[in-house]
């Protein structure tokens, strides 16, 4: 909703205005410039946990040095320059089965840094696993390694690493590797069980707003060697893409089979994809891109919500509007290859008819053009007057460029999100995000790809959150919001609230 709009908080509605002014009227718009420097700062500030824990690494380096303990420096064996400040170690050292693809991987991932904006160093030793050394990296890539690689004072260091902020990135024989490790096998997911041989398959996409796999259709068909794994990811990671058994000869895990998820892990963050076997996905653009996604989330440099997700229902999947209906003016334009719903004109609202909601969770995926503006409306009866929704029910909104409690994350005119933590966990314009907006009786919170930015209680009886439907606002001309996945998930209804409608 923009800025001029502001929802009337109680009381008979007074004069509204129906159309949005010319952008140019907008006098507490920032420019687009000022909101993308803060954010990029900010993001680059909130990595000030990591950066406290990489002093005490690195204090602990010294400590460990004057002990004699084991060197804590190897130099790697490869490096490409740095282009930024942001730097990757790759670790491929095999004490199994190595893979003839390595070498591909490696350069793979130092173009990747070149044109990503990362620095890229490449070893086998070992030695590389000291906090001192660790302290340098944003992420560490295991790239096919196999069998135990780490001694225990190298795996003491890489824990220090993850529990004070760093990236894990693991690439397919990676689930192969340090068996009695308990606390890698939680940071990889799952380990590898078998695998058939060399295949075409269908690979299912399950969330196309991971920089990782935002660029990928809902399925995606390659050529590689599918592993089984000795159990299901699922329910403490966030699973990126499923192997489609029925698409190929040698799968064991049944309907429900990840091959590539994504976790927050004892303070740090950790990828792993299961493809990476042959040496031609090195140069498959698709299969590099996924990669280089999973890499930016590792380090830090893009956001996705990577918590544990099962039970939702899906009200929109990408392939009809089933269910439902616009009200006022404009429309959303469906793009079922893309899987999207893209705002055009306004101002109006397409809301969900078939189902109205009490206590649940709600998640979608959302990308904005530019200085774009939207948002979601929750908690307001059926009605074809979209403006219904604006004095009857709560708006969470789209838009980087407006007062705190008018601009992404706020409840619309009634509360701002918490900014630090918005800013730092929001995604440019261009990259995907995703909302999960929960009401639970008259508390409506708000999170951020994972993050919590906002919890808000409805103070005014003339409005209740205890029942209502959804929907989501095409704002105006040349306000282009695009919207995927849109699903949610019931709640135990709780007592509570001002009134029923």
């Amino acid at each position: 909703m923009d800025s001029h709009l502001s929802p009337t908080p109680s009381g008979p509605p007074g004069p509204r205005r129906r159309f949005p002014l010319p952008r140019a009227s907008r006098a507490s718009c920032t420019t687009r410039a000022t909101r993308t420097t803060r954010a990029t700062r900010t993001a680059r500030t909130t990595r000030t946990p990591r950066a406290t824990g990489r002093l005490a690494v690195v204090a602990a380096a010294l400590l460990l040095a004057a002990m004699a303990l084991p060197a804590a420096s190897a130099a790697p064996a490869t490096s490409s320059p740095a282009a930024d400040d942001d730097r990757v170690l790759v670790f491929s050292k095999t004490a199994g089965f190595r893979h003839d693809s390595i070498p591909d991987g490696i350069a793979a991932i130092q173009d990747l840094g070149a044109q990503g904006g990362f620095a890229v160093d490449a070893t086998e030793d070992a030695a590389a696993f000291s906090p001192g050394n660790l302290a340098r990296y944003d992420a560490v890539v295991f790239l096919s390694t196999t069998g135990d690689v780490l001694d225990a004072t190298q795996q003491s260091a890489f824990e220090g690493y993850i529990q004070a902020g760093g990236g894990y990135v693991g690439v397919h024989a990676a689930a192969d590797t340090e068996y009695d490790w308990a606390f890698y096998g939680g940071l990889a997911g799952a380990y590898f069980q078998s695998h058939p041989a060399i295949q075409p398959a269908t690979v299912d996409v399950e969330d196309r707003a991971h920089p990782a796999t935002a660029h990928l259709g809902a399925t995606w068909d390659r050529t590689d060697e599918w592993y089984n794994y000795r159990t299901n990811p699922r329910e403490r990671a966030h699973v990126l893409a499923t192997l489609d058994e029925s698409s190929y000869q040698g799968g064991s895990m049944g309907e429900d089979h990840p091959i590539a998820w994504c976790q927050e892990y004892q303070g740090g963050r950790a990828f792993y994809t299961g493809f990476g076997h042959t040496k031609e996905s090195y140069t498959d653009p698709a299969f590099r891109q996924h990669l280089l996604g999973g890499i930016r989330y590792a380090t830090g440099a893009a956001h996705a919500d990577c918590r544990p997700e099962q039970g939702y229902q899906s009200l929109f999947d990408g392939s009809s509007t089933a269910g439902w209906k616009q009200a006022g003016p404009g429309a959303f334009t469906l793009d079922p290859a893309a899987g999207t719903l893209t705002s055009t004109g306004g101002m109006g609202m397409l809301w969900y008819e078939a189902r109205e909601l009490h206590a649940y969770s709600l998640k979608l995926d959302w990308k904005v053009a530019g200085d774009d503006n939207s948002g979601v409306f929750v908690g307001f009866p059926p009605s074809d007057d979209p403006w219904s929704a604006v004095d009857n029910g709560y708006e969470v909104q789209i838009d980087a460029t407006d007062t705190p409690d008018h601009t992404t994350g706020s409840v619309y005119g009634f509360q701002s999100a918490d900014l630090a933590k918005r800013d730092a966990a929001l995604n440019p314009p261009g990259e995907w995000n995703t909302y999960e907006i929960r009401v639970e009786g008259e508390r409506l919170r708000i999170w951020l790809n994972g993050v919590q930015i906002n919890d808000f209680t409805n103070p005014d009886p003339a409005r209740s959150l205890l029942q209502g439907y959804v929907g989501i606002q095409n704002h105006g001309d040349g306000d282009e919001v695009s919207f995927r996945n849109i699903r949610v998930k019931d709640l135990p209804v709780r007592g509570g609230g001002h009134h029923h409608r």
